[in-house]
């Protein structure tokens, strides 16, 4: 029921990947690049950071027609391809991104995925010799690591700021279905202006795309793993967006606090708080939460149906659901046990494309 990439042919998957810019592939880096300080790694990674700056217009806009947003961005290819959030630029009419050194140059949008919160941006005509940020690999990461952010921090260039991993495989359900998303949360200082930027270990490797804060708590910040990235680049690129299964649900994994608040069994599950029109889940039968409730900084909606199996495997954690979420293909067909009103059902559900939606790129 969970949202899962489509999956390609050994031989197409090898095909994009020897297309891959180098520095998005993974490449061994020598144990003493890690022992560097702070400001070694700040000489040698911020000159493949940007700024990204853009306006939208609209002309039915009274008050006011144009808009400016700012954002951070990593260059992950010489020939100026940029790794960012879609957040950043995705209803940007014009882009711009600042090289440093007083050069700013245009760029194009090359692909979106607003579930994820990525986007792929292009200097149009760069030509070779950009700086280049190497990409680490996320899924080694520990909690109590030291890492550092560089972005344009409420719009002030390549600012460095550091920090800990406190925590990995974090659920911020902040956007529609980007739930599935295992992030990683820091304490590093973010705040305006630095989404889209890099999150480094100290290797001096990209572990993480900056992405958000919780609200108006201090240093509690997240960013979106790497390799998730790496995955999607190649359908970015291909595409301009990430072709996936539409299960159509929102909501997030059962924790104590839910448990107590819905009298629910003391079993995992997911609890399903919205599902998008005419979606899979939608069709079956499945049914959305109706009850809005707030706690402290989060936001529930209850009384939706709890999915407590896919195909017959517990929902035992986040990463089991995401295992089982990149399994599936379009016109796959998933066994669903749920609970409702007391009793657990099992449905059938079919998952068709997921079409083109607000925050995709345009045919």
């Amino acid at each position: 029921m969970v949202f899962g990439h489509r999956r390609v042919s050994l031989v197409g998957l090898a095909l994009l990947l020897l297309q891959l810019p180098a520095a998005v592939q993974a490449r061994e880096v020598p144990s003493e690049a890690c022992e560097r300080t702070p400001v070694q790694l700040y000489t040698e990674v911020s000159p493949a950071v940007v700024s990204i700056s853009g306006l939208s217009i609209d002309p039915f806009d009274q008050r006011q027609r144009v808009t400016w947003s700012v954002g951070s961005g990593v260059i992950i290819d010489d020939k100026g391809l940029i790794l960012t959030n879609a957040h950043v630029v995705i209803e940007l009419d014009e882009v711009y991104v600042s090289l440093g050194g007083g050069r700013v140059a245009p760029a194009e949008i090359v692909g979106v995925d607003a579930i994820l919160d990525l986007a792929l941006l292009r200097i149009p005509g760069a030509g070779a010799g950009l700086p280049v940020a190497r990409l680490g690999n996320s899924d080694d990461l520990q909690v109590g690591e030291e890492v550092l952010a560089i972005g344009n921090s409420m719009g002030l260039e390549k600012t460095l700021s550091r920090g800990i991993i406190s925590g990995l495989n974090r659920n911020m359900p902040i956007r529609p279905m980007n739930w599935l998303v295992p992030y990683i949360q820091t304490d590093a200082a973010l705040s305006t202006g630095n989404s889209g930027g890099p999150l480094l270990n100290r290797c001096g490797e990209v572990i993480g795309i900056n992405s958000s804060v919780l609200g108006d708590a201090e240093n509690i910040g997240f960013a979106v793993p790497i390799n998730i990235a790496r995955n999607v680049i190649p359908e970015l690129l291909e595409h301009g967006r990430v072709i996936r299964p539409w299960h159509g649900i929102n909501g997030r994994m059962l924790d104590f606090t839910l448990v107590m608040l819905l009298n629910f069994p003391l079993m995992p599950g997911f609890l399903i708080e919205t599902i998008e029109p005419g979606s899979a889940a939608d069709r079956a039968g499945l049914v959305a939460g109706s009850l809005p409730l707030q706690i402290g900084q989060q936001e529930f909606l209850l009384g939706g149906d709890v999915i407590t199996k896919i195909n017959g495997e517990q929902l035992t954690s986040l990463a089991v659901l995401m295992r089982i979420a990149n399994a599936f293909e379009v016109g796959d067909t998933v066994e669903v046990e749920y609970f409702r009103d007391g009793e657990l059902a099992t449905i059938e559900v079919t998952l068709p494309e997921r079409p083109r939606m607000p925050g995709d790129m345009p045919d």
